[in-house]
């Protein structure tokens, strides 16, 4: 049973605990849940795909991000609708994926975007995001100017679809070329109702980048994050959330200024870990401390 010095001094600890957070837990929006970018997984998916789906869920999310569809391989090996039935039995909800889009924004063929857009609505996805542009065709602010112009009939083609269009950054957007950067060019050309960012925290932050800084300047752009992050000590790996030297609680502060409706858990390599309990870690760390 517990006496009334032991409730005084839980509510004590609760009442300090939210004292030393209140921008935080007022800044965040509500009722959203983690996601993990199955990327994550890369190396299990091909093996089990069910049998990694089941362990994601088991991990604590709710949410996942796909990424490298293709209308003969599908999700590895399942075809949309297999893949969409397989989420579901697990009570897992896929609101956006990355999908190749070189093919349309370098050369403008709509084969494989209207694949990725069937697939998307197969699995009643909200967001098509473009995980990343070929390297080569970002030589010059000209370039630049081409590519934001083809995300912007991109997102108008998946607007027809019911979707919307996102766009994932890495660290090479900041590269200086012509007096401008890639990523300026696109938040400065894209059409804001029609073209959303996923930011991806640990590559702003690796580029340089001020993440809150980049909130302040384009509030609402920012439909979804990936939280990923940098290893204190091998600062171009990744370890889980809370553990690195990212201030994700700063960052998340900011939530609602930026417009996330979708905060998604990512690492890309493992340091003396089990990937599962890592991602179960990451899982409630953004829950709990993170507030997500």
């Amino acid at each position: 049973m517990t006496t009334r010095r032991k409730f005084l001094a839980q509510a004590g600890m609760l009442t300090a605990g939210a004292l030393a957070a209140p921008r935080l837990l007022s800044a965040m929006p509500e009722g959203k849940v983690v996601g993990l970018q199955l990327y994550t997984l890369r190396d299990q998916l091909p093996k089990d795909p069910k049998g990694v789906i089941a362990k994601v869920a088991a991990a604590g999310y709710k949410e996942v991000e796909t990424f490298g569809y293709s209308k003969k391989g599908g999700f590895w090996g399942l075809d949309a609708k297999s893949f969409s039935d397989l989420l579901k039995a697990h009570g897992l909800k896929t609101p956006s994926g990355h999908f190749g889009m070189d093919e349309f924004l370098l050369q403008g063929k709509t084969t494989e975007l209207e694949n990725n857009i069937a697939a998307a609505n197969a699995t009643g996805m909200t967001y098509v995001v473009i995980p990343s542009v070929n390297g080569e065709a970002l030589k010059s602010a000209d370039a630049f100017k081409k590519i934001a112009e083809k995300m912007n009939k991109a997102a108008e083609i998946c607007g027809k679809a019911g979707l919307k269009l996102g766009y994932h950054n890495h660290n090479f957007e900041w590269k200086p070329v012509d007096g401008t950067t890639f990523y300026d060019t696109i938040l400065k050309n894209t059409d804001p109702k029609l073209v959303n960012m996923e930011m991806d925290i640990f590559w702003v932050v690796r580029a340089g980048q001020d993440p809150v800084k980049l909130f302040n300047q384009h509030p609402g752009r920012f439909a979804l994050c990936h939280i990923k992050d940098r290893d204190k000590k091998q600062t171009d790996l990744n370890t889980e959330i809370g553990k690195g030297s990212i201030d994700f609680k700063t960052i998340m502060s900011h939530a609602k200024e930026a417009g996330l409706k979708h905060f998604i858990v990512e690492q890309e390599n493992f340091i003396n870990i089990d990937p599962y309990v890592s991602i179960a870690e990451s899982a409630a760390y953004v829950k709990n401390v993170l507030h997500v």
